[in-house]
């Protein structure tokens, strides 16, 4: 059985590697190969994890690096498109060129529904399928509902267990392999004392400094920028309650230099010291370098890592208006906005097995169909939560919609055309009304000799 990686990012690199260590993919007699791939928009200015040099003894740890922008160029991975008859073709060629003959094949995902995941999926079309979790996506359910015959090929979900109790909502029908935090600090750890980053050495004299993280919502259309510069303010504010001597600032790389400015000027008035970071390093190795007394962002990934990684205290500003600017209801990004809002709110009752419940009900909410199991799950957090709490996380609309505690009282159309068994009245008869025009297409082939 040959493993094959398909990654994108050090973050799912750092997974992909913590798991083969610690025993929870186990090792492949006829090899491991990493398909490197960067999806950056200019891949040219932003260094994929094929050459970052502290990440050379992670790749030491596959038989074979396979640089994708390399191979596929002048076309970027994201746009890479196969039909179904230059599939098995490909499967040759690849197998010819990798020496892996007719060796069976495992393939490790990350980012699955889109290219060049996807492409491998349909290029190695018998192949068992392990997805490699992506921070807190990972937590959220499926966009969109595959047809059985991909979906049953999922057999695996790998993910770092940094929100501890919780699992993820992907593939449900798939195992769960968790991470834990030790596995994973032992890898990033080996990336830090790996990582040269000149930008690093100037935080080593700051005095307990914080870190703010930017992520750039307003590109995102979340937020107006004037609510992202007034968002980011109200970090450094957060931050000043642990009376550190410094904020370190790392912005996303689409931060315009007028926002960082006037960050400046709100720490400035504040009378603490303003440092942006402008190396390269993430955040979570970046944690092992440097002795922050705690980092603030919106929903950022990185936060539930750095606690789980370090015990640093994290906080995160803007999560309820997050969660009510997002649109539509079922937004990719509404897990992570919940589960970082419940994390880190000072009254939050979401700190022990309360929080699968409501990430199990959120997500049932965003996609009844695909998870139409939970909504057990659902109708009982609805049916114990406040007034308050229901409001916080979901859309009243939403909830007469699929007929759920919380939502309006039902008219007589909304009962007729109201969810059953997970799918509404509408969906069904929309179901139907196709499988009718497939037969009269059929039935009228038929008639005419076809």
């Amino acid at each position: 059985m040959t493993q094959i990686f398909v990654l994108n990012s050090a973050y799912g690199l750092m997974t992909a590697v913590a798991a083969m260590d610690a025993g929870a993919i186990p090792a492949s007699p006829s090899g491991r190969i990493l398909i490197a791939v960067n999806a950056a928009i200019i891949p040219e200015a932003a260094p994929g994890i094929v050459d970052a040099p502290e990440l050379a003894t992670l790749r030491a740890r596959f038989d074979r690096v396979v640089d994708l922008n390399e191979l596929l160029a002048p076309e970027r991975p994201p746009h890479w498109r196969v039909t179904a008859n230059e599939g098995p073709v490909l499967e040759r060629l690849l197998r010819q060129a990798w020496g892996i003959g007719d060796a069976d094949v495992e393939l490790f995902l990350q980012s699955p529904q889109v290219a060049p995941s996807r492409v491998f999926m349909d290029v190695f079309a018998g192949a068992d399928v392990v997805i490699v979790g992506d921070g807190l996506m990972t937590y959220s359910p499926i966009r969109n509902r595959w047809p059985h015959t991909v979906a049953g090929r999922v057999t695996a979900v790998v993910y770092a267990d940094t929100v501890p109790g919780v699992e993820p909502l992907l593939f449900p029908d798939a195992a769960r392999t968790s991470v834990t935090p030790a596995a994973l600090r032992a890898v990033v750890a080996e990336v830090a004392a790996a990582t040269d980053d000149p930008a690093i050495a100037a935080l080593e004299g700051l005095d307990r400094p914080a870190l703010i993280l930017g992520q750039y919502l307003s590109a995102l259309k979340l937020i107006s920028p004037d609510e992202e510069l007034r968002m980011q303010g109200e970090m450094i504010d957060r931050a000043l309650e642990w009376r550190p001597g410094a904020i370190v600032f790392k912005p996303h790389p689409s931060s315009a230099p007028a926002l960082i400015d006037d960050l400046a000027a709100h720490a400035a008035s504040r009378g603490v010291a303003f440092t942006v970071f402008r190396g390269g390093t993430p955040a979570e190795v970046l944690a092992l370098r440097a002795p922050f007394v705690g980092a603030v962002a919106g929903f950022s990934t990185a936060l539930p890592t750095l606690q789980a990684l370090t015990g640093l205290p994290i906080a995160a500003v803007g999560t309820e208006l997050l969660l009510q600017r997002l649109t539509p209801f079922e937004n990719g990004n509404r897990i992570p906005v919940t589960i970082i809002d419940a994390l880190t709110r000072t009254d939050s009752p979401y700190r022990d097995e309360r929080m699968q419940l409501l990430v199990d009900a959120v997500g049932y909410a965003m996609q009844p169909v695909i998870t139409a199991h939970l909504r057990p799950r659902a109708e009982e957090f609805l049916g114990a939560a406040t007034a308050a709490e229901r409001h916080r996380y979901f859309a009243r609309t939403r909830l007469t919609s699929l007929g759920l505690p919380g939502g309006s009282t039902p008219g007589r159309l909304t009962r007729v055309l109201g969810p059953r068994d997970g799918a509404s009245r509408i969906t069904e008869v929309q179901l139907a009304l196709r499988g009718a025009q497939r037969r009269s297409k059929r039935a009228w082939k038929a008639l005419r000799g076809g």
